[in-house]
């Protein structure tokens, strides 16, 4: 049979995964309802946060697909796959056009010499303009430098929601065969050019977990037949080498795993039994065989500590609240999240760096749904110096906004050191291209809310080091800190809304130097939210007044992570997030000071 392998990409919310699914559907390899994003979070938040592999089988050929995320904090999960596969599927929106995740993932995809075959998605938006778009996708072919051959690119229009493609736009509505049939006119077979009488060979792009089986690697096989049972060697890229045995087989069908007592060359299967095996390492039965080229991850840009809670409320929520606990979970973390980095020196706190706010956030919000609870500090910027010259990680910002919003926006982003490269105006909407440092984006996104009313959108990506930007005064509020120990009531709070926003609601549970709002003015503020009115039993007529309360401004990870302080710690734990003070009592604030 013959095999071709495909990675979907695109930028976050243009419908890679709809489009994976249709094709699932339409080829029976899945049933209806079935979806690519399985995990819960995926689910909630509408986004691929992991690569996942499928694979279906169409007119006698079996064709594995990579659906890969589209946000910027997982491009690690891209740029592993696009190394594996033999071409890419690359998803825009007829309405959007390119945006800044499609310019990264068609950048490596281009470098690696692959060949894209573009579709263009979502042709039903009343706002989709499929031919301007295509001008726009050519444009940045070119402008990254693609090949002849790579810019004669093929196009399908498409809705993936409703599984059809198009090769004209004029064809009749049918289903995706279109789409599967330039895919196997255009893809080349990936096993006719290996050889599955050679040598084994073999290179693991992703990693997965199972509780009984331990580490798997996902692994592209190059050359030679995989069995259970087979001893092989494992090569890093400086040269070392080490025996293994592998124990189990599988390959995918639809998105079940397969167990196989062979994978031939040209195939992606799932290996069991390398308990050390990492990615972009190289499988092969020839001791003497060179290592296949290795495969970079890009690094880390932001970093903060895990501390295990102390609070007064420490261990009333969690299950696993010790310091070893903690340690085994982000070990665990680490068998499969290549983005991620955690220094281990401290036996109580934990040094982690990832790609991005959101990077982190799924890694919190996934440890407290297991039942964790820990606290975390202010996330900073990885600097780095190189002769002489302190760096910092860069962004390129693009946002689409409705044009009377452009001038806070700017204003905002340039106290932020951001530097406006591009305006493209299109009726009353705006399209901004901004450059600037990381640590300018680092609490941005709630503002940006405000600023334009909810209606604009903010994508990044990260374009690399550059010479440090200077100061960046972001923080225009204070924090209103609770002095005392109880449960507050609606009166006090009542009385403290008009000095800043309350983060808290009444009968909420807190503790001293627990931070309960901010202040507008921007100075600390020690406040007793316990307090309750004073009962007489004098009444007199109209001095009883009604309390109004402004909704809170509820607390969730990456508020926390946005709004937090320096001197702050972020306290989560499965029920509750929390947002307290390192040094809980005015004196030892005082004392830290000095």
């Amino acid at each position: 049979m013959e095999i071709r392998n495909i990675a979907i990409i695109a930028h976050v919310d243009h419908g890679k995964t709809a489009l994976t699914d249709a094709l699932l559907k339409q080829t029976g390899a899945a049933a209806e309802g079935t979806t690519m994003d399985s995990n819960a979070l995926e689910r909630e938040r509408g986004i691929t946060i992991y690569a996942k592999n499928a694979a279906v089988e169409y007119k006698g050929t079996k064709i594995n697909i990579v659906d890969t995320p589209g946000h910027a904090d997982f491009g690690s999960e891209v740029e592993r796959v696009l190394r594996s596969i033999d071409a890419v599927l690359l998803v825009v929106d007829a309405q959007e056009g390119p945006m800044p995740q499609t310019r990264f993932v068609l950048k490596k995809s281009l470098e690696l010499g692959l060949k894209p075959i573009v579709v263009i998605n979502k042709i039903d938006k009343p706002a989709a303009d499929p031919y301007r778009t295509h001008e726009q996708v050519l444009e940045l072919f070119l402008e990254l430098g693609a090949t002849d051959e790579q810019a004669d690119f093929p196009v399908i229009y498409s809705i993936g929601r409703e599984g059809i493609a198009l090769k004209e736009l004029a064809d009749e509505k049918k289903d995706l065969a279109p789409l599967l049939d330039c895919i196997l006119e255009k893809v080349p077979a990936a096993n006719a050019a290996a050889n599955a009488a050679a040598a084994l060979l073999a290179q693991p792009f992703n990693l997965a977990y199972d509780n009984f089986l331990g580490r798997l690697a996902v692994a592209r096989i190059y050359e030679g037949t995989l069995t259970p049972n087979q001893n092989v060697f494992v090569k890093k890229s400086d040269g070392t080498v080490r025996a293994e045995r592998t124990t189990k087989i599988f390959t995918f069908h639809g998105l079940d795993r397969v167990e196989v007592s062979e994978a031939s060359a040209g195939d992606i299967a799932l290996i069991a039994g390398l308990p050390d095996i990492y990615i972009g390492e190289t499988i092969a039965t020839d001791e003497k065989a060179g290592p296949l080229p290795a495969i970079a991850v890009d690094e880390p840009t932001i970093a903060l500590n895990f501390l295990v809670n102390n609070s007064p409320f420490a261990g009333k929520e969690g299950k696993y609240v010790t310091s070893r606990q903690i340690r085994e979970r982000l070990e665990r973390e680490l068998e499969v999240n290549v983005g991620l980095k955690v220094n281990f020196d401290k036996s109580e706190v934990f040094h982690v760096s990832g790609r991005g706010e959101l990077h982190i956030a799924v890694l919190l919000e996934n440890m407290r749904r297991e039942g964790y609870e820990l606290q975390v500090s202010q996330p900073h910027v990885i600097t780095r110096e190189e002769n002489g010259v302190k760096l910092e990680p860069f962004e390129e910002v693009i946002i689409d906004s409705p044009s009377e919003f452009q001038g806070a926006v700017i204003e905002k982003l340039g106290q932020r050191a951001f530097v406006l490269q591009n305006v493209e105006q299109e009726g009353d909407h705006v399209r901004l291209t901004l450059h600037g440092p990381t640590r300018g984006l680092l609490g941005y996104k709630s503002s940006f809310i405000i600023d334009t009313k909810g209606e604009g959108i903010l994508s990044s990506r990260f374009i690399g080091f550059e010479p440090y930007a200077g100061e960046i005064k972001k923080r225009q509020v204070g924090s209103m800190i609770s002095m005392a120990n109880g449960k507050a009531l609606g009166f006090s709070l009542w009385n403290l809304q008009d000095r800043g926003q309350l983060y808290i609601t009444p009968a909420t549970e807190i503790y001293e130097g627990m931070v309960v709002g901010n202040t507008s003015k921007g100075e600390e503020m020690m406040v007793n939210p316990t307090k309750g009115k004073q009962l007489s039993n004098m009444r007199a007529s109209g001095s009883d007044e009604a309390i109004y309360l402004t909704p809170a401004y509820e607390l969730t990870i990456e508020r926390g992570l946005e709004i937090m302080a320096d001197d702050e710690y972020l306290e989560i734990t499965p029920a509750s997030v929390r947002l307290r003070k390192q040094h809980l009592t005015e004196n030892e604030r005082a004392k830290a000071r000095r």
